[in-house]
């Protein structure tokens, strides 16, 4: 089904989606080349993988078929630790992407987000709405970065690139940072030491969770298909925050109550994402249940 012996970039490749996404592209026969500037990445997350140490924003030339770029901090409290460099990334390094992808005559894939679609008006969110984004807000370095990184791309497939854009909804899995302030490792975290699990907001505010090699199907799918997106990568069973949390406390058998605290500006009330575009272009939906994700991905925190 996919390309096998192919000289495959990663940017990011260190991070929590990028590892295993080298992982399983090495796996199936490909030379792999993991880019990461290891703001977020961590080196033990490739195993035996070779990384490359490199900031995108800066140019770069190597020999490559294929670019997956996921390079970009992924969670609020990483995004917006510096939120120009994350803006910049999502541009300049972009850019610098798009420019290596032009001059090897190589396919590009971005990694684009479900924050494209800010708090949404529209439920589920299908990739023709535009979104509803606060352009001027704690969230908008991430949020208008990818938005500005699909500019970008689209731009550069008018004249004459080979693009692929998917935009990717909330995902988990092991690998994630301990610290990276997604909901569920930080529940995870939480519960695994009895502490109280933090629920911003009043918790009936919904995401909808898929688990990460789900994902990697779909972004490797989407690579080697003739869909050019964008496409929602996601899975569409919508669960609350409260409702997360009780599901965590049951699989980590924890003593954890329940906290309620202020809702962050911008927080998205709700998202579920329509898949029908990649039901139909690539032949792709999620397979792992909540429950099932949920308990492999205890077991990765317990074994930290």
């Amino acid at each position: 089904m996919y390309s096998f012996n192919m000289k495959i970039l990663i940017t990011g490749a260190a991070g929590f989606i990028g590892s295993h996404l080298s992982k399983r592209l090495h796996s199936q026969g490909n030379k792999v080349i993991c880019v990461d500037n290891l703001l977020t990445g961590s080196r033990d997350n490739l195993g035996d993988l070779e990384l490359i140490e490199h900031d995108i924003n800066e140019p770069l030339d190597i020999d490559c078929d294929q670019i997956y770029n996921l390079a970009c901090p992924a969670s609020p409290i990483q995004y917006q630790k510096n939120p120009i460099l994350t803006m910049k990334t999502n541009t300049v390094g972009v850019m610098n992407m798009l420019e290596l992808a032009k001059s090897q005559g190589a396919r590009i894939l971005q990694a684009s987000t479900s924050e494209v679609y800010g708090d949404p008006e529209e439920h589920p969110q299908s990739e023709e709405y535009f979104g509803n984004v606060n352009c001027t807000g704690p969230r908008a370095c991430y949020d208008e970065g990818k938005r500005a990184a699909e500019c970008l791309f689209f731009d550069y497939a008018r004249n004459g690139l080979d693009i692929r854009v998917v935009r990717i909804f909330n995902t988990y899995g092991p690998n994630m940072l301990k610290d990276d302030g997604r909901v569920i490792s930080n529940f995870i975290i939480q519960a695994l030491a009895n502490e109280d699990l933090t629920v911003y907001g009043d918790g009936s505010q919904t995401r909808s969770f898929q688990y990460i090699d789900d994902l990697v199907d779909g972004i490797i799918g989407m690579m080697e298909s003739d869909e050019v997106g964008p496409v929602n990568l996601g899975n569409p069973n919508e669960i609350s925050i409260n409702e997360l949390a009780e599901k965590v406390i049951k699989f980590t058998g924890s003593t954890s109550q329940i906290v309620h605290r202020d809702l962050p500006e911008d927080d998205p009330i709700k998202r579920k994402p329509s898949i029908e575009r990649a039901r139909k272009s690539l032949n792709w939906k999620p397979k792992i249940t909540l429950d099932e994700g949920l308990e492999r991905t205890v077991e990765y925190f317990k074994s930290l």
